[in-house]
């Protein structure tokens, strides 16, 4: 006989654990059943069931569990079950939970949008992110018929549907036909790929900014009516500073002014009685060359 492949054994596998799951569903129920926890661990494998009302599951010195172990030893193919029992903290999140008490409320004679409003209600009240309740059959008559609440963030594919949403299925059977229930609940912890939080740099290490101020429009009108409120003597005072340093710094242009013109009346007066001492030197060579021929013509 040839060896199961690979894929088969996961098969298998996954079908055996659904089975368990029916199995411990029908019986613990009442309990306020919420889902199984499958874990393998080299001494076999560990089985842990959430229930609403862990009394009722364990039972008197525990005779209960100790069945639902040995039925699990004897009927199913797991390797080595224990059995263990966890408390659910808020059975309002738990869409498992949340669906059988849906169906159990239609059993009980409750008008389908009442239920399925309440149920809804419950769930968003204890803050879950987003819920969706669907419940499909004969509602009112004799045809099948789908209604669905919703409220908040709902994901019904993908990556962010099976990471994030938790879904519970349960059936509820009336005289008219049975009706499905399902339930389906985003946790408030869960962070969606398009929310995003800008971190503060002191988070990441940053020194703080720098307060710089800023003048708007809000702070000139601030500013006007800061002047408006001011006393007449303070805003005599304020435009009286003003003009005396315009002042001063008329003063210093006047003077420097004044040192060029005497730097260009200085330059001027040189140049004249340079060339004027040039003239004299001039008529005084002419001098001296229309002399010399008449002396010698003399002698």
């Amino acid at each position: 006989m040839s060896q199961k492949s690979t894929i088969r054994k996961f098969i298998d596998r996954n079908v055996e654990r659904q089975l368990v799951r029916e199995y411990l569903l029908s019986k613990t129920e009442r309990a306020g059943f919420g889902g199984l926890d499958f874990q393998r661990t080299p001494e076999g494998t560990k089985v842990t069931l959430s229930a609403e009302r862990v009394g009722m599951v364990i039972g008197r010195k525990g005779k209960i569990i100790n069945e639902l172990q040995r039925h699990l030893q004897d009927n199913f193919n797991l390797d080595n079950p224990r059995l263990e029992v966890a408390e659910i903290e808020t059975p309002e999140l738990n869409a498992q939970v949340m669906a059988s008490k849906l169906a159990s409320a239609l059993e009980r004679g409750w008008y389908f949008r009442r239920a399925g409003h309440s149920s809804l209600l419950n769930i968003m009240d204890k803050g879950a992110k987003g819920c969706l309740v669907v419940l499909s059959g004969k509602l009112t008559g004799s045809r099948n018929r789908t209604q669905k609440f919703q409220k908040g963030n709902i994901k019904y594919c993908g990556d962010t549907a099976l990471q994030f949403m938790d879904v519970g299925k349960a059936v509820c059977v009336k005289k008219l036909g049975t009706i499905g229930c399902t339930v389906a609940i985003m946790h408030a912890d869960s962070k969606l790929p398009h929310e995003i939080r800008i971190k503060d740099r002191h988070e990441v290490g940053l020194a703080p900014l720098q307060e710089v101020s800023l003048i708007t429009e809000e702070s000139l009108d601030l500013a006007k009516s800061i002047v408006a409120d001011a006393s007449s003597e303070e805003v005599i005072e304020e435009v009286i500073e003003e003009p005396e340093a315009e002042g001063a710094v008329e003063i210093t242009e006047a003077v420097v002014e004044g040192v060029v013109d005497v730097a260009e009346e200085t330059a001027e007066g040189a140049v004249e009685v340079a060339s004027e001492a040039i003239e004299s030197v001039k008529d005084v060579a002419d001098e001296i060359k229309g002399d010399s021929p008449e002396e010698e013509a003399s002698e």
